[in-house]
């Protein structure tokens, strides 16, 4: 897999690679090539590099036996960020670098499937960003980010939509739904509006007062 492409700084997401379940490499390539800076946790920076992309920044704790000379040298110039918390996850880590360097966006791959108790963290740990970073979460199956309250957005006809409350969210509603909402409240555990999909080719509208609410876009 070839590195990715030079592109202007802040006109596109910069891309964080975790340690959770590979992804295709063809959404791994589309994501590369259009990513003006890439982060790799140091979990997976093995991987990484067996793939032949080029990382811009290498962020952990480095807590295994890391020979940080040589990524050092293979992956020149790259940024090597120690990060010792252990209040906190490596992914939240690299979405604090990134706040720090003012990156307004980010997607991140291999942060779902293997141990679900990770998958369920990284997923829910999107709504403190809330304010400070858009964070989307892509696998091959489904794209995952936080709602605003209100949302619009064009899908074809059939397109699968799962909105998962994190906590409780009130006042629901929805256009263009085959499963309508209306003024409804969904609380995780309880009520969630799971394997919705888009009634007819156009515009979706998505309200809701209070709560945090994310969006899945999923792919069978």
């Amino acid at each position: 897999m070839s590195s990715h492409h030079i592109v202007r700084d802040d006109q596109e997401p910069a891309l964080i690679i975790a340690n959770g379940a590979s992804c295709s490499e063809e959404l791994l390539g589309q994501l590369l090539e259009w990513s003006p800076l890439v982060v790799v946790l140091d979990s997976a920076i093995e991987r990484v590099v067996n793939l032949g992309i080029k990382v811009d920044v290498l962020l952990g704790d480095f807590d295994r036996n890391f020979e940080l000379d040589f990524y050092s040298e293979s992956q020149f110039p790259i940024e090597i960020i120690h990060t010792p918390d252990q209040n906190k996850t490596d992914l939240e880590k690299a979405f604090d670098y990134l706040i720090q360097r003012k990156i307004p966006a980010v997607n991140v791959v291999w942060a779902t499937g293997k141990r679900a108790d990770h998958t369920i963290t990284n997923l829910t740990n999107i709504v403190r960003y809330r304010n400070l970073l858009k964070i989307v979460i892509l696998d091959d199956h489904s794209k995952v980010y936080l709602l605003p309250i209100k949302f619009e957005k064009w899908y074809t006809k059939n397109t699968i939509i799962s909105l998962i409350p994190i906590g409780k969210v009130t006042a629901i509603t929805t256009e263009n739904l085959f499963y309508p909402l209306q003024n409804a409240e969904l609380n995780i555990g309880y009520s969630t509006s799971s394997s919705n999909h888009v009634a007819e080719d156009g515009i979706v509208k998505i309200e809701h007062k209070t709560g945090d609410l994310l969006m899945m876009e999923c792919i069978d």
